[in-house]
């Protein structure tokens, strides 16, 4: 089992309200910083796959199919052939919702100043979508 931490948000906005935006891969790109260089969708026939590309060079990534349960988990496949899964939820939580994204940290992908950084980054994407999503229909 990897070490991993759960990092949430609750947003003024019904979940499903949260959900339809955040479910639209080219969303990723206005709030998820590791994605914010863009995307283009790769040839896969599902249409679930994407190309980020990133300082890093390019990564795979493949969106969960669009659910009525606010399931947004994404793989991102490293050039190295390394995969990360990234369990993305949206649940009601009352009249708004809570967005939660769990970390894992794989043996030998971070050490423990890295696994602090990627936490600090998610914290900040999550920050970033809440203020997006309960900006809508603002004047």
């Amino acid at each position: 089992m990897f070490e991993s931490r759960h990092i949430s948000i609750r947003i003024h906005k019904p979940a499903a309200e949260v959900y339809a935006f955040t479910r639209e891969p080219r969303s990723f790109t206005k709030w998820a910083a590791g994605l914010a260089s863009g995307l283009t969708r790769d040839s896969d026939p599902t249409g679930e796959q994407w190309i980020a590309h990133g300082p890093g060079g390019d990564v795979k990534v493949r969106f969960s199919p669009d659910n009525d349960y606010g399931v947004l988990d994404h793989w991102v496949t490293l050039p190295d052939g390394t995969e990360l899964y990234m369990p993305l939820r949206v649940v009601a939580n009352g009249e708004g919702a809570e967005v939660g994204l769990t970390l894992y940290r794989p043996p030998n992908l971070y050490d423990d100043a890295a696994f602090d950084r990627d936490a600090a980054a998610v914290a900040r994407d999550l920050a970033r979508l809440k203020a997006l999503v309960e900006a809508q229909g603002k004047p």
